[in-house]
């Protein structure tokens, strides 16, 4: 992300905003090996956020992704949640988990909880009832 968005557009959580009250984080095994790993944080009123998705480079392209993300929101509709959101990056290098997020469901959207318009930043958004 460091190569593709300025310090202030990277709204990757860290070790401690993964440990936040409201976030739940799970990773996807194979082996011994981290293949991949996702997290949602808990906007309030049924809304939350799908963050920190990321697949290990000897993982890429062997469906660790759209089954992280398939557990994801699985994972969201169990807690009622109605709406799942995310933000990614803009420039090319994330043309991939846009086409991901896209075969899921999630369309383009505006900012949403604390996150303000970013020419570096992508919204995307999708409900969860079908």
């Amino acid at each position: 992300m460091a190569l593709h968005s300025p310090p202030e557009s990277i709204h990757a959580l860290d070790l401690s905003g993964l440990r936040a009250p409201g976030v739940s984080f799970w990773g996807a095994w194979r082996g011994d090996a981290l293949a991949g790993c996702g997290a949602l944080k808990d906007l309030g009123d049924g809304h939350g956020e799908l963050k920190s998705m990321r697949t290990d480079a000897a993982h890429l392209r062997q469906g660790v992704a759209a089954a992280m993300l398939a557990h994801l929101m699985a994972k969201a509709r169990a807690q009622g949640w109605r709406r799942l959101s995310l933000e990614t990056g803009t420039a090319a290098a994330f043309a991939p988990a846009h086409a991901l997020y896209a075969r899921h469901g999630f369309a383009p959207c505006g900012p949403f909880g604390d996150y303000v318009d970013d020419p570096f930043s992508t919204f995307m958004t999708r409900t969860l009832d079908d």
